[in-house]
């Protein structure tokens, strides 16, 4: 069925620029399921309406909502996109989604921080179970393998997260369940921060996307996301896109010495300064 373009979620928003750029990443890069459904945030409502983004940007709305980071964050979380393994209990989960700025284009290389509690609503905090960061690919994509989190007293189900594009401040978000009765009750819950979840056999499928408050120059948004292996435009130094480095690996950038903590290949955005995750100064 091909959507109306003249209408959105509430049947009163045309078609917005975001849908135009998630429709042309359709078309070109995107993952598909084992059925063949695509599995990011592009999904169709049972109109056949494309689901509204939350916010949507191309209407100049404010980014994703920030929320509380709560008692139970730790810093050093492993770069991972998957938080379970094949014994971990719990319902599986996969969120999916893309990263967008202001102008509606994909941000590649922005830093994603998840924690949650586990399926019976412990956090760990002696360890990094269920804890875990990476980083948005050239498209501005994110996928994350976990469970559904477990309830506790006083909370709605919820994923945190903490989001930093190249270059930014950082986003501290929550991401919430529908249909979940203690929505009502948890007096930190926002519905602008509900995933679209559906079942998927034995597990559940949620996309979100977010919009960071990053600046960006209003193109058409069926162009392409900057290539993130473009050679950097900032200060000099040894450090080089497109070289793998090992944890220990040093080097310079900007008249400063920084020393790798975890193994990748550099990307554009992905300077020292800019990924204390990636690099300590030292």
């Amino acid at each position: 069925m091909t959507p109306d373009p003249t209408a959105g979620s509430a049947g009163d928003r045309s078609i917005s620029r975001k849908t135009l750029l998630k429709a042309a990443l359709v078309a070109t890069a995107a993952p598909l399921l084992a059925g063949g459904g695509v599995a990011l945030a592009r999904d169709a409502g049972s109109a056949g309406v494309p689901l509204a983004p939350t916010p949507d940007c191309d209407d100049g709305d404010g980014p994703t909502h920030d929320q509380m980071e709560g008692p139970y964050f730790k810093p050093d979380s492993p770069l991972r996109t998957s938080l379970v393994t094949a014994g971990t209990p719990g319902v599986p989960l996969t969120v999916s989604g893309y990263v967008f700025g202001r102008a509606c284009r994909p941000v590649p290389g922005v830093l994603l921080d998840f924690w949650q509690a586990d399926t019976n609503g412990a956090y760990d905090m002696s360890g990094y179970a269920f804890r875990g960061h990476q980083f948005t690919d050239r498209s501005g994509a994110f996928t994350l393998t976990t469970v559904v989190a477990g309830l506790y007293p006083g909370r709605t189900r919820h994923i945190h997260v903490k989001a930093r594009a190249p270059g930014s401040g950082i986003l501290t978000t929550q991401l919430y369940f529908p249909g979940e009765p203690r929505n009502n009750t948890d007096t930190l819950y926002d519905p602008a921060l509900l995933m679209n979840v559906r079942s998927v056999g034995s597990g559940k499928e949620g996309t979100f996307d977010f919009v960071l408050d990053v600046a960006q120059d209003p193109t058409d948004p069926t162009d392409p996301p900057t290539d993130p292996t473009d050679p950097p435009t900032g200060p000099g130094g040894n450090w080089a896109v497109g070289t793998l480095y090992n944890a220990g690996d040093r080097v310079t950038y900007g008249g400063g010495t920084y020393r790798c903590l975890q193994a990748h290949t550099a990307l554009t955005g992905w300077e020292p300064p800019n990924v204390p995750a990636l690099w300590e100064r030292g």
